[in-house]
């Protein structure tokens, strides 16, 4: 246990703090192999994962290497597709020799990667991939950063704690959106809040004016949208244009992003959203990296950049626990070590289900992300009702 702390303490250390004795020869890079989605639907949070996975091989690189050996990170764009997940994925696999790998983003990407992680019998740290059934399969090689999609429904707690008597649910149809909007009905009785309106939209839908008009006539207290980046933005645009009021409006993975403000200026104002980290949550090194991720790439960080640095950090952990790259130990210690990474607490259970992280609820407010719950870590009250 005192070894398992040390290691996470020394992991959170600033990037030059762990240097490594020189040798003769240089040894061959560990190689690290993902897809991430650098064009199509997912290419904002594929973008953001990868420049977190860049900056930690720049990082465990400038600290002295992984076990005396360079990491070098290998990847191919997935495009937002399935097939390109698989065929990505193989490829690093049989032809570029990676030892261990990072998953893609989304749940429905990393349901594909984890079967060619299983098929070849390589470790995988998922990253932004929070379906129910990727841990349902009993696979023995896919370990779970993000907060799987039955824990979604804090956004709810807290609407219901603010005073909200009624809800109407908007989902979109992808694995991710399916789980989270049945997780949200299982609790909505538990938390004394009726749900009237609950619909379903495909994913690529832009045009969000009749579904307006349906939520304007269920006039629900909180309109709760299971949403990505650009329909979280298209719907929002919609709403205001049609005058629907909600006393909340909260959606998943959206607001997290600062391109939501940059999109919508003044009508992203008292939105809120479910959220797995942002810079303001005490968590170790995480002013660190959002102020470095900053002088690199002009912004503030979103969550994908920082479960990217996280999936590298644990990844990292269980190769120095381990003391190999050897496939059977380093999945040993993704199944049994705890480690405090960027994210927070890494902890799964025997499936590889993350059970040890939790979420957290953001409003816009002045123009920032501001952390709203759970209240003893929140820099601001919630609005409520929104302005």
């Amino acid at each position: 246990m005192i070894r398992k702390l040390l290691l996470s303490s020394l992991l959170l250390l600033s990037p030059l703090a762990w240097s490594a004795p020189a040798t003769d020869s240089e040894p061959g890079p560990i190689l690290i192999g993902t897809t991430q989605s650098v064009t199509g639907h997912y290419s904002e949070f594929g973008e953001e994962q990868l420049r977190g996975l860049q900056m930690w091989v720049k990082d465990v690189n400038s600290r002295g290497a992984l076990l005396g050996r360079k990491v070098q990170l290998k990847y191919e764009d997935d495009r937002s597709r399935d097939a390109g997940t698989v065929a990505g994925f193989t490829k690093l696999i049989e032809q570029d020799g990676v030892d261990l790998l990072i998953g893609p983003y989304s749940s429905s990407l990393t349901l594909e990667a984890s079967l060619v992680a299983e098929k070849h019998g390589i470790p995988m740290v998922a990253t932004a991939a929070s379906s129910e059934e990727i841990w349902s399969r009993g696979l023995k090689n896919i370990f779970g950063v993000d907060t799987p999609a039955g824990s979604y429904v804090s956004g709810l707690r807290v609407a219901a704690d603010a005073g909200a008597q009624s809800a109407a649910m908007i989902y979109a149809n992808t694995e991710f959106g399916r789980e989270v909007a049945e997780g949200i009905r299982k609790n909505t009785r538990n938390n004394g809040v009726k749900l009237g309106l609950d619909e379903v939209y495909e994913p690529e839908r832009r045009d969000f004016t009749a579904l307006a008009q349906k939520l304007k006539a269920a006039n629900a207290d909180v309109v709760m949208g299971v949403a990505y980046l650009e329909d979280s933005i298209e719907i929002t645009r919609a709403l205001k244009a049609a005058g629907v009021e909600p006393k909340m409006l909260i959606f998943t993975v959206g607001p997290a992003l600062h391109e939501f403000g940059d999109a919508l200026g003044a009508d992203a104002e008292g939105v809120s959203g479910v959220v797995q980290w942002l810079r303001s949550v005490p968590q170790p090194g995480a002013q660190d990296f959002a102020y470095r991720y900053r002088q690199e790439y002009g912004n503030n960080p979103g969550v994908h950049a920082a479960i990217g640095y996280s999936a590298g950090q644990i990844l990292e952990a269980a190769v120095r626990l381990a003391g190999t790259t050897d496939h059977e130990a380093v999945r040993a210690q993704l199944r049994s070590m705890k480690f405090r990474s960027l994210m927070g607490k890494y902890e799964v259970n025997e499936t590889g289900r993350q059970i040890g992280k939790r979420n957290y609820v953001l409003q816009w407010q002045d123009g920032r992300r501001r952390l709203v719950a759970p209240t003893n870590l929140a820099e601001s009250e919630l609005i409520y009702p929104m302005p």
